[in-house]
Parts: structure tokens; C-alpha cells; sequence
């Protein structure tokens, strides 16, 4: 394997970064490492080092991170670059979802050593503002009020917890209507969606149960109400593994999906604020190179 960029973000588990640049360093020997210094750092580092001549691009953080450096991997307009992932942030649902260890820092570089790569698909949101990608999940409504409202500060000091802090704040409002028409032309009503490109979203919830980062679509999830009895019982069912059961919940998965609304309602990719609808999501085949287990060494 060539001598891998790492783009480190010293945000993820600050209080011991200095610790885990140094077990990086012993870890992968001649790489070089670079940290990210404000949101949307870590695209501009991933771009440069690309035009620098870097083919293996390794991602140090949590999904946030993973995201800006996917982005950057496709600013840059270069085919065939390896992505890394060392899942050392808050939230690292895409890790789990590749089978990439999150609780060893040893193991999950033994898989970028591995030099096994696999391709998936990479999902999109086009906004006015242009094109968007995200690896592993996005929220209209609900979910991207509460990643809106949870400040870095409190991430930090609470990790997943601060996002239930963040609900328990808004759970009584009442959501203004979002609007779907998916590739096939169906319309539906929703009062906050969930989109996945796989099956796990906010932790070990298999949410999406068809999901696969391979599969050429994209998994939606509805939900029609959002009182705080209802958000109880969508929670439950969740829990339980039965909420695409539920008569309030629809599960179904497309090719692409336009979202509107009368009303702004934020959306957030892959645990980060990305902006308001309308937006059209998409997914282009097979663009992401990523070191990481193949398919039957996971499921």
C-alpha cells in the first residue's frame, strides 16, 4: 500500500488527543498525518493532499468527518482513490455498517493494512446551493432539528446522550408537513423522514432493514406523526426491531426522492446540519473505493 494521508480531527475525544496522534503515529508508521481545524477542514486537506499525489485517503473521527473527506475525495474529481476509516469520533454508524472495528484502533487499521477494498454506492442531496454526498444517513424534519440544536460543546462532554437532551426539547412541537414524490412518481405525506444507505442509523438500530450500501437505492423511512406519545412509541418499536410495522411508519426504498414543504424544515447528512428543503436525493453506483471488509465477512 502506498504511504496513506490520515486527516485527523482532534475534535473526536479532544481530551485525548494528543494521545491518539501519538498512537496513530506508532500505528502506521511512515503515513502522514494532518489535523482538521474547523468544520469543512478536513475536505480542503482531503483535496489537497489528492492533488499532492495521495491514493489512499484514511478518515480519523466520526461520520462527520468521514463525510467532509468523502466529499473531498469527489471535488477532486480523481478516480480510484482508497478511503480509510478509523472510527474514533462520537457517532460511527458507517464504520459499523462496513464492519470496520470500532472499539480497537489496532484492529480497524489492521483493515486498511488489509489493502481490501470494496465498492459502494454514494448517496446525494441536490439543494439550490448544489450537490451534497453523504455515506450512511440523512434526516428532514425531526432528526435534523435535533442535530441543529445539539452543540459540539455538548456532544463532547455527553457523546450520544446530548442528542436525547436535544429531543426531549422539541418533542411537543408540532412539525410542518413534508411533501415526497419518489422516482416512481408516488406521493406521500410525512411529518419527518429518516434516509439510509444501509441498514444501521444513530448506533447498533438496524433501522433500514433491506439496506445495503451496494444495492443501487436508497431506504426511507416515514413518519406521519410526531407527538410525544408518538415519538414513545416509534422509539419502542425501534428498540424492539417492529417500527416499520407500525401503521404511522412506511418503509420503502427508491432510486431517487424530492422532499418540499411550505415551511422551513432543516435536513441534516450524516449527523451534521446540512441546510432546508426542497432537496432532490440521489445515488450514483459503485463511486466509493473503501478499505474495509468484504460484504460476506459482514453480514
Amino acid at each position: 500500500m502506498n504511504k496513506p494521508l490520515i486527516i485527523l480531527n482532534p475534535a473526536a475525544r479532544s481530551e485525548k488527543a494528543g494521545r491518539l496522534s501519538d498512537r496513530l503515529h506508532a500505528l502506521s508508521g511512515d503515513a502522514e498525518i494532518r489535523q482538521s481545524a474547523h468544520p469543512g477542514d478536513a475536505e480542503q486537506i482531503a483535496r489537497e493532499g489528492i492533488a499532492q499525489g495521495f491514493s489512499t485517503i484514511v478518515a480519523a473521527g466520526g461520520d462527520g468527518t468521514v463525510n467532509e473527506v468523502v466529499n473531498g475525495l469527489m471535488a477532486s474529481g480523481i478516480e480510484g482513490i482508497s478511503l480509510g476509516i478509523l472510527p474514533v469520533g462520537t457517532m460511527n454508524v458507517f464504520a459499523m455498517e462496513l464492519g470496520i472495528p470500532t472499539h480497537s484502533l489496532e484492529k480497524a487499521w489492521e483493515v486498511i493494512s488489509s489493502g481490501v477494498t470494496r465498492q459502494i454506492d454514494l448517496p446525494y442531496a441536490d439543494t439550490p446551493g448544489g450537490r451534497r454526498r453523504f455515506v450512511q444517513l440523512a434526516g428532514v424534519g425531526l432528526d435534523a432539528e435535533v442535530v441543529r440544536r445539539t452543540t459540539r460543546e455538548s456532544k463532547k462532554a455527553l457523546g450520544p446522550l446530548s442528542y436525547l437532551l436535544s429531543l426531549a426539547q422539541i418533542a411537543g412541537a408540532k412539525p410542518p408537513l413534508v411533501h415526497l414524490l419518489d422516482a416512481e412518481g408516488r406521493e406521500r405525506v410525512a411529518s419527518f423522514l429518516l434516509i439510509g444507505n444501509g441498514r444501521y442509523y444513530g448506533g447498533p438500530f438496524k433501522m433500514f432493514r433491506q439496506g445495503s450500501p451496494s444495492d443501487g437505492l436508497i431506504d426511507v423511512l416515514l413518519f406521519r406523526n410526531q407527538s410525544p406519545w408518538d415519538l414513545l412509541r416509534y422509539m419502542h418499536a425501534i428498540l424492539i426491531g417492529q417500527h416499520a410495522g407500525l401503521e404511522d411508519v412506511e418503509y420503502f426504498q427508491t432510486t431517487s426522492l424530492r422532499v418540499s414543504s411550505e415551511e422551513p424544515v432543516p435536513f441534516e447528512l450524516d449527523g451534521e446540519m446540512a441546510g432546508y428543503i426542497p432537496l432532490t436525493f440521489g445515488l450514483e453506483r459503485d463511486v466509493l473505493k473503501v478499505l474495509a471488509p468484504l460484504p460476506e465477512a459482514v453480514r
